[in-house]
């Protein structure tokens, strides 16, 4: 079922995509290709931004969109949150409360227990401050894709705060995932093992070579790079030894040559003594890594598709393993592969594009970022993003979120259409947020290239329905044309306030949430 009807929007229906990666006509790439491009390599983009892309042809677009280092913003620095909150004790504070314990001292146990309170609170403090700077983030910056490449690995190699209670440590993971956003997916596997957040979240900090765990070595050849069945329980024992000895220590990961198991281990038919990094390479040379790669970034990118290949279809099956004999031709490079696919005749194909369910971050970001809606309140975008099921370092599980139409069902849609009621109105469920008089949303903005390529048409409510149809939906379906003329032509016609009411109806419908 296709993910529109999942979403209740009225679709017709269209032949399958072509089953390759031949890029498509470039004199075809117009608007509509380059909104779709805006969406999936971003969080969409406003009626200018589109234009601008389309304008520049399709080479030119995707270049600029997948070569962001090109494009000036500052990164974030490693000052930028506090790094001290859930330091670990210091040796004279182990030493003080080891005293205290053998004294059965209650009033110095009470202070060393009210410290890591208080510590705890304020990390807690961090992690939501930390969620409105990334979110900020998202919406303000000029380089949409590194942060989409971002939210893309936080989903999919998933570390939750609630486990680790270390909100620098998320901040540190975010900031690895930035820095190899599009790189190597080799190099990307190589940082994870190594990241003190992804130690600490899949208990590998508490592993020794007498007694290895396992959770690491399991979830990184599960959930991160081969998927199920394609490795043994014996692989995942090797692998766990392998593993021994990878730990941090504070901020930074440290490897404990003393805790390490030295001896040899056959690791997906690999016999060596293996420690993370050869069994990083051992993977990577597994057919299933980079078809397993590569089902996972159809799946983000293109289109919703069972993480189970023994349920995807035959021509599922051959378009995602064309992207996975890229990925093995790039030798694990993302870019290449990923500039490849967003140039290719299948990912234009009518049966592609406005298929995806926006994932809250999507839905929110994008809203502000194609609507040019005033952000209002970070934390009450933050609270929704959390309602409608995407709180950011907060996945669910080490599976990240299931995404699709597990974003849908009448709660969250009640949610879905209240938040964008609250950027276009600042209205609340009860009352209105204090910012509505002094950050106003403008749709009248939204007409400015619409009256620069036809003059006069900005007053005409039929030409206003289908623009802002086309900026929102991607199309003009015929239902929603005639709604939206008649709402325009009984209110009096094309003003600031009647242009707000039809943005609101057009984002109360199931098709607004599809990209």
């Amino acid at each position: 079922m296709n993910a529109s009807i999942a979403a209740g929007a009225q679709v017709e229906p269209v032949e399958p995509p072509p089953l390759h990666l031949k890029p498509i006509d470039r004199r075809s790439f117009g608007y509509a290709e380059a909104r779709h491009l805006l969406w999936r390599a971003g969080f969409g983009g406003s009626p200018a931004q589109i234009q601008t892309l389309a304008s520049w042809g399709l080479d030119k677009a995707v270049d600029h969109l997948l070569d962001y280092e090109a494009v000036p913003f500052e990164a974030p620095s490693a000052d930028a949150f506090d790094r001290n909150i859930m330091q670990p004790p210091t040796d004279e504070q182990r030493r003080q409360r080891r005293a205290a314990q053998r004294s059965q001292n209650e009033n110095a146990l009470a202070q060393f227990r009210l410290r890591r309170q208080q510590a705890q609170r304020r990390d807690r403090q961090q992690i939501g401050e930390m969620q409105r700077w990334w979110l900020k983030r998202m919406i303000e910056t000029p380089r949409p894709f590194e942060e989409k490449m971002t939210l893309f690995w936080h989903g999919r190699l998933a570390t939750g705060y609630r486990t680790i209670e270390n909100s620098y440590h998320m901040y540190l993971q975010n900031q690895t995932f930035r820095a190899n956003a599009a790189g190597n997916f080799g190099n990307i596997l190589l940082a994870i093992i190594r990241d003190p957040a992804m130690l600490k979240y899949l208990d590998n900090d508490e592993s020794s070579k007498r007694r290895p765990n396992e959770n690491l070595a399991r979830e990184l050849m599960e959930l991160f790079s081969l998927g199920v069945g394609a490795y043994t329980e014996r692989d995942i024992k090797q692998g766990a030894r392998a593993l021994t000895g990878y730990t941090f220590r504070d901020d930074e990961f440290y490897f404990n040559q003393e805790n390490h198991d030295t001896g040899s281990k056959t690791i997906l038919g690999v016999r060596a003594p293996h420690d993370g990094e050869s069994f990083v390479r051992a993977i990577l040379r597994q057919r299933a890594c980079s078809e397993f790669l590569a089902s996972t970034l159809y799946r983000f990118f293109v289109r919703h598709i069972p993480t189970d290949p023994t349920r995807q279809t035959k021509d599922t099956k051959r378009i995602v393993g064309q992207v996975a004999s890229a990925l093995r031709r790039s030798d694990y490079e993302l870019r290449p592969v990923l500039r490849q696919l967003f140039k290719s005749q299948h990912f234009y194909h009518p049966s592609v594009m406005d298929e995806q369910i926006k994932s809250p971050v999507e839905l929110v970001v994008g809203a502000v970022r194609s609507l040019n809606a005033p952000v209002r309140d970070l934390a009450v975008l933050n609270d929704a993003l959390d309602l409608m099921g995407q709180r950011l370092f907060f996945p669910p599980s080490v599976k990240g979120w299931d995404g699709g139409r597990s974003w849908v069902n009448t709660s969250t849609m009640f949610v879905r259409q209240n938040i964008l009621a609250f950027l276009l109105t600042g209205k609340k469920p009860v009352g209105y947020d204090a910012t509505v008089g002094s950050e106003t949303f403008d749709p009248m903005a939204l007409l400015d290239s619409l009256e620069s390529g036809d003059p006069g048409a900005s007053n005409d409510p039929s030409k206003v329905v289908d623009y802002l149809l086309r900026l929102t939906l991607g199309k003009s379906p015929a239902h929603a044309r005639a709604v939206l003329t008649e709402f325009i032509e009984t209110h009096g016609g094309v003003r600031k306030d009647v242009v707000t009411g039809a943005l609101l109806l057009v984002t109360a419908m199931p098709e607004y949430q599809l990209c």
